[in-house]
């Protein structure tokens, strides 16, 4: 094993864990690999990828422009999302589809909780501040029928907002993935996530940012990438195969091309696409 990868095992196996993950899906001192292969320790499960170590609250719109319309659309939404800020409910995002599903635009609104996000006061400072960006209620969701062809709606949980400004902050191109898990497999989904970001990192990739779902479209967990272009996406790893197995064998899969199939194990349907930036 290359000097980077033991360094990167032995931090692994000393990292901080949780004591779902140290218990293991059955409760044991051990657990299976995600591949079937046979067991591994627990102290190798990856940390601090998790969502639900401190959850924070967003809407995700994604929405299909109605034909012609898609430049009116971004100007409303980057009028509504500056006075999104301006009424104090921090930043937003969004970025334009560039191949993969069939959304034109996917928006990304913190709020926090649903407690929080609706509490009166809050509520009525950004109606007011919103009026004058499109409008609330009636008048808004009618302006938005004129422009858009179709919607989803989902509530996700996912990193603080300092984290997802961080990647954001220098990064145009993303890759986002979604999926639905199959019936009883979405915590072995997110498991799933978490060790893959755990590869990437062990392999000189950017990790991703994971998200869950509280509710609204169906995707369980949504995973994004930052990268600068699409030449940094497509970088081309140094590690030799063997290297690339050993990395793959150390957060516990079988090996580097077991990744996708296994995860294919666990899934109904996922849809990919690469995204960039609005100018």
């Amino acid at each position: 094993m290359c000097a980077k990868l033991l360094l990167a095992a032995l931090l692994a196996s000393t990292s901080p864990l949780s004591p779902s993950v140290m218990a293991g899906p059955s409760g044991g001192s051990a657990a299976e690999r995600p591949d079937g292969s046979g067991t591994r320790p627990t102290d190798v499960w990856p940390s601090g990828t998790r969502p639900s170590d401190e959850p924070y609250l967003y809407r995700i719109l994604l929405v299909r422009a109605a034909p012609g319309r898609l430049l009116d659309l971004i100007e409303r939404f980057q009028l509504r999302m500056a006075a999104y800020e301006a009424a104090g409910e921090g930043r937003s995002h969004i970025m334009r589809h560039s191949q993969g599903d069939q959304w034109d635009l996917m928006l990304i609104f913190p709020m926090g909780d649903f407690e929080r996000f609706y509490a009166p006061e809050r509520t009525e400072r950004r109606n007011e501040a919103l009026g004058g960006a499109g409008g609330v209620g009636r008048e808004w969701r009618d302006q938005l029928d004129a422009l858009v062809a179709s919607r989803e709606d989902l509530f996700v949980w996912g990193p603080p907002p300092d984290r997802l400004e961080a990647r954001f902050d220098g990064m145009r191109f993303y890759h986002v993935e979604m999926f639905v898990a199959l019936p009883g497999r979405r915590e072995d989904l997110l498991r799933q996530r978490e060790m893959e970001n755990d590869y990437l990192k062990m392999t000189d990739r950017p990790p991703n940012l994971i998200f869950t779902r509280e509710g609204g479209a169906p995707w369980d967990v949504v995973s994004l990438g930052f990268y600068r272009d699409l030449q940094h996406f497509a970088e081309r790893s140094d590690l030799t195969p063997e290297q690339a197995d050993e990395a793959a064998r150390a957060v516990g899969f079988k090996a580097s091309n077991r990744i996708g199939t296994y995860l294919r194990t666990l899934i109904d349907y996922h849809h990919d696409t690469l995204a960039v930036a609005v100018e």
